[in-house]
């Protein structure tokens, strides 16, 4: 039987895996950070409405350029990120991943290279080898922060195309202050290969869930820093897949060099401007799961948990001699979260209350069964 490896396939993609989480059939699935309330049936009817109307169209092509869509999420952007933008300087696409892969399709590329710090979202390092980007990874520290000296030195030393810096960072949770920041974009545009600098992709997809306020502030008077942002956590709309980016106007223009014609339904285009349009309902479900994401910190911790601290609508917590085993075991109690391969480590997606309750029961007894 031929395999992936008996194929032609790019060098760089040999002995890889693809990515995924386990979609398995339990009472309790914590383990792929969506948000888990169901969208407001005022909202459904919205949808419903819009999509009719699009519908009537679906023998056009959708608007091409997503003006309307690119406006109400500069308008989004505007209220609840502390800066003002326009609609010249957001993009959106399908996800944030595909955000990611235009931005790379863009900047990076073959004889160029990327450079994020890991651990953190596993995608950064896929969609590179995938457009023919070298990958590079950089250090954190033992408790998953940026060393900013080690990452200067890193940067230095690797001279990178495109920086990924992710905050708050997954999956560890953990947040990047605006001064560190800062510090890696100058080090990435003193480093950079290029006369042009270096992109620095600033990825913001759990933002809304962060107690700090969002970086987006930092891309004004800075050409090379994009903010990327996606509409699957905060808004509840994981099954939409739309994502979008705040930068200078260049970047926007740059990116639909590469970006595939009408490459946003109507359908997703409808579907998003409802959305937009409950907002502030969609927020508050983001105050609960911060309130909820809180006490698992302090309830991990209680019951004797090591926890890394979370910006994010997930926790990261340990530490276990294996793992896997201990994966196991909180799913043989019906509660599946997330191993992402962090040695020691787990983490798991802030649920709702009776969520979050069955699987703090099962941690207790996974804890209780190891200590006999």
């Amino acid at each position: 039987m031929t395999g992936i490896d008996d194929l032609p396939i790019r060098d760089e993609l040999r002995g890889k895996s693809p990515y995924g989480a386990p979609q398995l059939d339990v009472p309790v699935r914590l383990n792929t950070n969506e948000n888990p309330y169901p969208l407001p049936e005022p909202l459904v009817r919205r949808i419903g409405e819009r999509v009719t109307e699009a519908a009537r169209e679906l023998n056009r092509y959708p608007d091409r350029d997503a003006v309307e869509l690119r406006t109400e999420l500069a308008r989004y952007l505007s209220r609840t990120g502390g800066h003002t933008v326009t609609k010249e300087q957001v993009w959106a696409a399908n996800g944030s991943n595909e955000v990611i892969q235009q931005l790379l399709q863009t900047f990076g590329g073959p004889d160029r290279t990327a450079l994020g710090f890991e651990p953190s979202y596993s995608m950064h390092g896929l969609i590179s080898r995938g457009t023919g980007t070298g990958w590079i990874s950089g250090p954190r520290a033992d408790d998953f922060t940026l060393d900013v000296e080690a990452a200067k030195a890193a940067i230095a030393a690797h001279r990178p195309d495109v920086l990924f810096i992710c905050s708050p960072n997954n999956p560890t949770g953990t947040a990047v202050e605006a001064d560190t920041v800062l510090a890696l974009y100058e080090a990435a545009q003193a480093a950079a290969p290029g006369p042009a600098g270096a992109l620095v992709v600033l990825d913001e997809a759990y933002g809304e869930f962060s107690h700090r306020p969002s970086l987006l502030p930092l891309i004004e008077g800075r050409p090379n820093l994009v903010v990327s942002r996606t509409m699957s956590k905060a808004f509840g709309a994981a099954g939409l897949r739309l994502g979008y980016l705040a930068a200078d106007p260049a970047v926007v223009d740059a990116v639909q060099l590469v970006r595939l014609p009408y490459h946003l339904s109507s359908v997703t285009q409808a579907t998003a401007l409802a959305a937009l349009e409950h907002t502030d309902t969609l927020l508050k479900y983001v105050e609960q799961l911060k309130t909820e994401r809180d006490r698992l910190v302090t309830e991990l911790r209680t019951i004797g948990c090591e926890v890394t601290p979370s910006d994010a609508n997930f926790v990261q917590f340990g530490r276990f001699e294996d793992s896997h085993a201990a994966w196991q075991a909180i799913l043989d109690q019906g509660v599946l979260v997330r191993d992402n391969g962090v040695p020691g480590w787990l983490r798991v997606t802030a649920g709702t209350p009776a969520e979050n309750d069955a699987f703090l029961d099962a941690v207790r007894a996974v804890l209780k069964e190891s200590k006999r």
